[in-house]
């Protein structure tokens, strides 16, 4: 039984809507607004039908709308997996879908978004759908915004929305907690009970996704004082965003963002003292590389597997293509058994056409562009044929629908290839567990992630290889070509400026 929540006689309503997407500006191609029908919902029907019990944003701000005894007003939320800059018309359209799907007679706002979001007109999307929303809804109206981890917090965006909360782990496995302590805060600001008033620290810094893992290492130190932080009086939430590199936006990099009760002192101070840790720390961050042919060979010699090649130059959930053949070029003819999965429309069509049993011979991957790799001829039995339906049966978003499209099993000697119609980013275990296979009776698993495999693969893997290959999402920054970061910006540059903003 929900509790009934009132402002005297007034029961109050919530709206809650978002579009999510990581914008890779190095990523070949475009995305468009075909991309997000996969994940497009209007209404609470749709919201219910999707994300009720589910372990993701949605699913928090559901359940703690339901605890508390409030009414939801569910307007547009549409996702796309990471992936290129999104056109122009698309990031237009989105915009007044969203704007206009609020209703304005509600209490409140929590707004869903990633934080890096890029599209041709708009280098800080989300800072501009806020301003959009602000016009309509105007600036009394109270707005939360959560975000991912490696969101690019700009300046408009902590001046916008009176409350945001940033995921505290990488890989992501608390956004279902983390909206519920936006849903939390909004309700508290919406009842008078607090006043929220933000601090912006930017450190300067641009870090790769391996150097992030929030349970190791200097992202370990940096949350644990930002918890620390979180039980001062008059703390309401620290935010750390490690960023995103791979977005070549003014506002790419680490930041903080310290909201407090009314005590803009106490913000300024937290958030300059983690930014300063940061740049204290900033060589530790960086991360080391062998070449594939390397990292395979390394791999064979462990005297147990599953051995798990990172391959984060070819992410998925950083935007990258999923047809990158480095990795894919060294693993023909091995004498363990080896596993990969590709995006390759037109290798899933050439299987299906062949049907369970048939041989299969052809060209794999490396169609995106030449920077991830060149076809590689394959000959091989095709396993199984299966729709990519499949639903997150791992920590990260437990209960998810998620879809490869087409799919087929090769065979080639000891390599098996799992061929996608879509690319997959390895968030879980499902996506392999669904076509029959066991992530455990294989020596290597390539993964195209640099950290969030380890939701899918982490309870299986035995050694990691983080490999360096050619690809929209290498951690060797100087090999991108950066047109709009600010500068200074390490590693970029030898110094990390830090940049504050604070935000009755």
């Amino acid at each position: 039984m929900g509790k009934a929540t009132n402002m005297g006689s007034h029961q109050l309503r919530i709206s809650v809507a978002g579009i999510l997407h990581e914008t890779n500006t190095f990523a070949p191609g475009c995305t468009d607004i075909s991309h997000f029908r996969d994940q497009w919902a209007v209404g609470m029907d749709s919201f219910t039908a999707r994300y009720a019990g589910t372990r993701t944003s949605m699913g928090g701000v559901i359940a703690a709308a339901a605890e508390e005894g409030i009414e939801l007003a569910p307007g547009l939320y549409a996702a796309a997996t990471p992936s290129g800059m999104v056109e122009a018309a698309t990031g237009d359209s989105l915009i007044e879908a969203l704007v206009a799907s609020i209703d304005d007679t509600t209490d409140g706002l929590v707004l869903i978004m990633h934080g890096a979001m890029v599209s041709e007109q708009y280098d800080d999307f989300e800072g501009e759908c806020l301003r959009q929303l602000r016009a309509r809804l105007g600036n009394h109206f109270p707005i939360a915004m959560t975000l991912d981890l490696h969101g690019n917090i700009s300046q408009e965006m902590v001046r916008q929305a009176n409350l945001l909360v940033g995921y505290d782990t990488y890989p992501h496995i608390d956004m279902y907690e983390r909206a519920v302590e936006a849903f939390g805060l909004l309700v508290r600001q919406i009842r008078g009970e607090i006043r929220p008033v933000r601090a912006l620290a930017h450190t300067g810094m641009l870090v790769v996704p391996q150097g992030m893992m929030t349970d190791e290492g200097s992202m370990k130190i940096l949350m644990e004082r930002a918890f620390r932080m979180e039980l001062l009086p008059r703390v309401l939430n620290v935010t750390v965003a490690g960023g995103f590199p791979y977005s070549d936006v003014p506002d790419a990099g680490m930041s903080f963002v310290v909201t407090t009760d009314g005590d803009g002192e106490l913000a300024e101070r937290c958030a300059l003292e983690l930014a300063q840790m940061a740049i204290d720390h900033r060589a530790s961050f960086n991360v080391s590389y062998v070449t594939p042919r390397e990292a395979v060979a390394e791999a064979l010699a462990q005297p147990e597997g599953p051995v798990i090649l990172s391959e984060g130059s070819d992410n998925v959930g950083g935007g990258a293509p999923a047809d990158a053949t480095h990795i894919l070029a060294e693993l023909i003819a091995l004498p363990q058994k080896a596993l990969i999965v590709i995006r390759d429309p037109a290798a899933v069509e050439a299987a299906w056409r062949i049907g369970v049993g048939g041989t299969f011979e052809g060209d794999v991957g490396g169609k995106s562009d030449t920077l991830h790799g060149k076809p590689v001829a394959l000959q091989g039995r095709v396993r199984l044929l299966f729709d990519g339906h499949y639903r997150h049966v791992g920590p990260y978003m437990t209960g998810q629908q998620a879809e490869m499209g087409k799919t087929a099993v090769l065979e080639c000697g000891q390599l098996t290839i799992i061929l996608t119609e879509k690319r997959v980013a390895p968030w879980d275990v499902g996506h392999v567990r669904s076509v029959g296979l066991w992530p455990g009776d294989f020596q290597i698993i390539v993964a195209k992630s640099a950290l969030a495999w380890q939701t899918a693969f982490g309870s299986f893997a035995k050694h990691v290889i983080n490999v360096d290959s050619p690809g929209c999402c290498n951690a060797n920054l100087v090999h991108f070509q950066y047109n709009h970061v600010l500068r200074p910006l390490y590693p970029l540059d030898e110094v990390a400026q830090p940049r504050f903003g604070l935000y009755p």
